[in-house]
């Protein structure tokens, strides 16, 4: 965040004390108060962006936390959404909704949940937005039935296998294990794969005392697409080791929407720096991620400058710094 940027409301009251004096935001205002009498005074919280992490360049925009649970009988079951509205919301912007939740119950989110709720506002499967009318509570709700139908769905399928297995213990000798009691598959599972038409460009190591910087960057449609690459950068081995495989931060156009988040992925700030990078590059439909491999020896704030610049050649090895020119091309 800039010097000059106005701090961040520590509660909520400072929060809405802030909206309240502008004029514009009394909408905004008395929907969260809505919402906070639907789903309780706690369920509103500023968002405080990690450390280090860029501001949006949509100065005016609102952006809060949203705590939910699923309904009966699974009300025991949390989850968090990011609410992003942007200055011309209501009038005419929809908001954005993104889960921060990384787990729904004992089931990882994965990238096609993730995309969907990314979509609320934009999707046939979503909500209907009509501009100048708030909107996030019937998203919210929406949310929440598709978060209880995928949630149902993978507890059947557990159930389902638990009962499977209890049919054929006792028929069948047991699966080998490894050394740390994990069955071992007799048919390997099939590869990780990048989305179809994802092209990774990796630029050579930065190496500084031992440690080691590369980047790796590639264009991307849409935002349910970071996940899939994310985990395929995960599933090698030389990644996967390294003290932190995949800092990264990414910018998408969906219509007239942008969509953008970020990952330290354990090295403070650094996503956010990655994110301050792609916005003063105007960077878009991008995703970049830095691998660093520590070697022993602390590097200070040089490790910031190696991140960046590893990000850097990555865009510029992929001719993906002309993002802009690239998409309005294909469009022509």
């Amino acid at each position: 965040m800039t010097s000059d940027s106005p701090p961040v409301p520590e509660t909520v009251d400072d929060f809405l004390a802030h909206l309240l004096l502008q004029p514009e935001r009394e909408p905004v205002v008395s929907e969260i108060g809505v919402l906070q009498s639907i789903y309780g005074d706690d369920a509103i919280a500023p968002w405080h962006p990690p450390a280090g992490r860029a501001r949006s360049p949509e100065a005016d925009s609102i952006r809060y936390r949203l705590k939910l649970s699923l309904p009966p009988p699974c009300d025991d079951i949390s989850l968090e959404l990011l609410v992003s509205l942007p200055a011309s919301y209501p009038e005419s912007s929809p908001p954005q909704l993104q889960l921060l939740s990384r787990y729904i119950g004992p089931f990882g989110v994965d990238s096609g949940l993730f995309g969907s709720i990314l979509k609320t506002f934009i999707s046939v499967n979503g909500v209907e937005w009509t501009p100048g009318s708030v909107c996030v509570f019937d998203g919210s709700e929406n949310v929440i039935e598709r978060l209880l139908l995928w949630y149902n769905e993978r507890l059947s399928a557990q159930k389902a296998g638990e009962l499977l297995r209890d049919d054929v213990r006792g028929q069948e000798p047991l699966p080998p294990v490894d050394a740390s009691g994990r069955a071992i598959s007799a048919t390997p599972s099939p590869p990780v794969a990048l989305p179809p038409g994802v092209e990774l460009f990796e630029a050579e190591p930065i190496v500084d005392r031992k440690s080691a910087f590369v980047g790796r960057a590639c264009r991307i449609s849409d935002p349910a697409q970071v996940p899939l690459i994310l985990e395929y950068l995960m599933a090698d081995r030389r990644i996967a080791r390294a003290a932190h495989p995949i800092i990264n931060a990414w910018r998408c156009h969906v219509g007239a929407v942008l969509y953008q988040d970020n990952d330290d992925d354990g090295e403070s700030a650094a996503g956010g720096r990655l994110a301050h990078l792609l916005q003063i590059l105007d960077a878009d439909d991008v995703l970049v991620v830095v691998t660093r491999y520590y070697g022993g020896t602390l590097l200070g704030a040089d490790r910031f400058k190696h991140i960046n610049q590893a990000a850097r050649n990555a865009l510029e090895m992929g001719g993906l710094l002309d993002a802009k020119s690239h998409a309005k091309a294909s469009k022509r």
